[in-house]
């Protein structure tokens, strides 16, 4: 916020200061729905991050995508990667990964896009809060953050993504339980001098709508470098990016964190005129937040999904022609990323 130097300091902080008081302001936001206008966070440069950490970029958001092509096998994986990097005509900043507690780590793929200069965007399932801060799974963990020490490029990690999904509850337990357990992880990466990772937090938007309970899960801004969301417009009539995610992101406001959209995607039961609306509209969403730093799009069905609900954005269509016009701007690369070759 920018104030003459005519006017007292104290009169700069007050405002400032009443800003935050307030908190939401309400307009015509997204085409006749009225919604929170979030507060935005000065200055996120000056945030402190680790030597080896994914920089903040000073304009702009990364720009990336968890692909998938048929059966998941790492030369399907490997494939899928390539072909969406060709239809883009640009490598992915940031390549999303999934992996179960004790799976292999680094795979092929995570390997490949490492090598091509991408991102890792390394979601991690965790087990049992209550076992994870007992120290039951100690070795586990300490044998992932050697793992990741020795890539030896800077990765963000999301462990227990989703955490506030009812469905998980059996496993992610209370808001304590998790947020012990998430201390534990952290502490025992700290004990390995585990320097290259951001640790992102990221449960779903919708858990910040009226009813949910996200917030309740956030370990605090001194464990979170990276604040998250997963935003998806769910089921029933079309529904705005803008609509989903202004929760999520007027709660963000109050918290001086870089912002990422882990997952987001527009399903294939709108039509392809409506399914290339919602991406356009995505980014201009993001682009008016300076706060959102990175955006990952969700660019596979999942495997419980009917065809009406994948994400996946075929070639040749109006989507993936929005698609790569999200891609092809100097904002949502800044890097100045380009495939090889």
């Amino acid at each position: 916020m920018a104030v003459s130097r005519a006017r007292p300091a104290v009169l700069a902080a007050a405002v400032v200061a009443a800003a935050l008081v307030i908190g939401y302001a309400v307009v015509n936001h997204s085409g006749g729905a009225a919604g929170p206008v979030k507060l935005r966070t000065p200055d996120l440069q000056a945030i402190p991050a680790a030597r080896h950490e994914p920089p903040i970029p000073a304009h702009g958001a990364y720009f990336g995508a968890w692909v998938r092509q048929g059966a998941f096998t790492q030369p399907n994986q490997v494939a899928a990667l390539d072909t969406l990097q060709s239809d883009l005509g640009r490598r992915l900043a940031i390549v999303h990964t999934y992996l179960t507690w004790q799976a292999k780590f680094p795979t092929t793929s995570d390997r490949v896009a490492v090598s091509q200069g991408s991102t890792l965007l390394l979601s991690w399932t965790g087990d049992d809060s209550i076992a994870v801060s007992s120290g039951r799974d100690d070795n586990v963990i300490r044998q992932r953050a050697r793992e990741i020490k020795a890539i030896g490029k800077p990765i963000f990690v999301e462990w227990r993504w989703e955490m506030d999904r009812p469905n998980l509850r059996g496993v992610v337990g209370t808001p304590a339980e998790f947020i012990a357990a998430w201390k534990h992880v952290r502490a025992i990466f700290a004990q390995q001098h585990v320097n290259n990772v951001a640790w992102v937090w990221c449960p779903t938007a919708k858990g910040f709508e009226p009813g949910g309970d996200a917030a309740a899960y956030y370990p605090g801004d001194d464990e979170v470098d990276w604040v998250c969301a997963d935003a998806y417009p769910g089921f029933g009539p079309y529904r705005s990016f803008d609509d989903v995610a202004q929760p999520f992101l007027s709660w963000a406001s109050h918290h001086r964190k870089p912002v990422m959209i882990g997952e987001f995607g527009v399903p294939q039961r709108y039509s392809p005129q409506q399914r290339a609306q919602w991406l356009r509209a995505a980014a201009q969403t993001v682009q008016e937040d300076p706060q959102v730093k990175a955006i990952v799009y969700f660019d596979a069905d999942a495997f419980d999904a009917t065809a009406a609900d994948g994400m996946a954005i075929e070639d040749g269509t109006a989507p993936m022609q929005a698609f790569r016009q999200i891609a092809d701007s100097p904002y949502f690369n800044p890097g100045g990323v380009r495939v090889s070759g």
